[in-house]
């Protein structure tokens, strides 16, 4: 009983860690510096995370783009 639990908290830790690592985290990223989260977010569902916000790093904020707040 104890190792069927264990196995769905560490199903659901791995879910939320996949969820903020493919979607939150270049989607926050992308807000941050001006640009649009779902194009980011679709680049790091078909490419990588990591490119997407090594990319993000590097581009820097959008001079054009707009920031709410």
């Amino acid at each position: 009983m104890f190792e069927t639990g264990f196995g769905i908290l560490f199903a659901l830790g791995a879910f939320f860690f996949a969820l903020w690592i493919f979607i939150l985290l270049p989607a926050g990223m992308a807000s941050k510096r001006g640009r649009t989260a779902f194009g980011w977010v679709l680049l790091s569902l078909l490419f990588s995370p990591i490119l997407a916000c090594l990319l993000l790093l590097l581009l820097g904020n959008n001079p054009n783009g707009r920031r709410d707040y």
